[in-house]
């Protein structure tokens, strides 16, 4: 059997735990998160915080504009912890609350995943020389975590939820040497991809900064001779990073993932940049059924902005799959939207369970970029 995770193991003074904070109050319903974070090397560290409305983008921001010693940012996180549960600010406990007379109660972990920032083409050339950033290829899947507990595997959704896992994955989850463990990766399929290790035999290793994070990912799944389980390659020098951006592109894949190698794992998406950004080739967004088109194996779509609905179009929903009812969410890919909101050249990827409606606005949309074929024909979307 392997050692153990001794690489992930910190000095006798480390890091606070990261941690997720819930209120749910007088119609009020936010996540803060806040972490301490290695920064600018020589033992400096910053303290980070995200908040925002549970299923929105998060506000980032740092307690320590210029990194301090950890001693002093453990103090600084102390406070900001302090002052934010004095305000009624619960770990995990909301998270069950939030769920109350839903029918997801019991499902509820007050487990959230870390989420990826969006950027423009514009970003890559300098992700791709830094090399504080690495890449990994963007999976195009279910985003899932799962923890193992003694003989215990189980599933959970970006939005916490427990989830069943295909029986396969669950096998090849409890072979791992951890008796305690948590992952987060990409179910596509059978198989499940995992990228990044959140909880090693009972240590919350969120801290840790991804490279050894990774590295402990790899000594678990690695040890596993199974095809169910399975780590997402990663590259770390520019060479290489440029070579995989390009074989990806060429190969029409969904996109790429940076991730910035000194971070720690903070739950939740800040509204811009991040320590984890992606870079989709094509482009996708999760939208409301408006109805099932009459007659046909498609559906009407549409999306809010400003509080109103605004119709998309209309997606042909392949043979073999469910057509959605009214009201149901699903995961659309397309090439870009044109202004009026059609997308162009939709592909049905299938239900989502783990997004709420409130999260389909016309936010997401990728616009039709400047100068297009003046031919594109918008009815080609509906």
């Amino acid at each position: 059997m392997p050692a153990t995770l001794d690489r992930l193991d910190a000095p006798a003074a480390r890091p606070r735990p990261a941690v997720t904070l819930y209120y749910r109050a007088d119609g009020s319903d936010k996540v803060y998160a806040a972490a301490v974070e290695p920064r600018g090397g020589s033992g400096r560290y910053a303290v980070t915080f995200a908040f925002g409305r549970r299923g929105s983008a998060l506000q980032p921001g740092t307690k320590t504009p210029i990194p301090v010693p950890l001693a002093e940012a453990n103090r600084v996180f102390d406070r900001l912890v302090s002052e934010k549960t004095a305000k009624g600010y619960t770990p995990a406990g909301p998270a069950a609350s939030s769920f109350a007379g839903t029918g997801h109660a019991g499902r509820a972990t007050g487990v959230l995943p870390q989420l990826l920032t969006p950027i423009d083409e514009s970003d890559v050339d300098g992700l791709v020389a830094d090399p504080d950033w690495w890449v990994q290829p963007k999976l195009d899947g279910r985003r899932t975590l799962i923890r193992k507990d003694a003989d215990e595997v189980v599933g959970i959704n970006r939005s916490g939820l427990t989830v069943p896992l295909p029986a396969p994955v669950a096998a090849a989850v409890g072979q791992l040497w951890a008796d305690r463990c948590l992952l987060d990766g990409e179910l596509v399929g059978g198989v499940y991809h995992a990228f990044d290790l959140i909880d090693a035999d009972g240590d919350d290793v969120r801290p840790a900064p991804y490279a050894r994070r990774y590295d402990g990912l790899l000594d678990l799944v690695d040890a596993v001779p199974a095809d169910a389980l399975r780590y997402v390659d990663t590259a770390t020098t520019p060479a290489r990073k440029r070579e995989l951006v390009d074989r990806l592109r060429a190969q029409n894949a969904e996109g790429v993932v940076f991730k910035h190698r000194l971070a720690a794992y903070t739950p939740g998406r800040p509204a811009t940049g991040g320590p984890q950004r992606k870079l989709k080739f094509w482009a996708s967004a999760s939208c409301v059924v408006a109805r099932p088109s009459r007659g046909r194996r498609s559906v009407e779509l549409e999306l809010s902005h400003a509080g109103r609905a605004v119709p998309i179009g209309r997606v042909t929903v392949p043979a073999g799959q469910p057509v959605p009812p009214a009201g149901a969410v699903v995961e659309v890919r397309y090439l870009y939207a044109f202004p009026g909101g059609s997308l162009y050249q939709p592909v049905y990827l299938g239900a989502r369970d783990d997004v709420g409606p409130d999260a389909c606005t016309t936010a997401q949309l990728k616009l039709r970029p400047a100068g297009g074929d003046s031919d594109d024909d918008p009815a080609a979307s509906r």
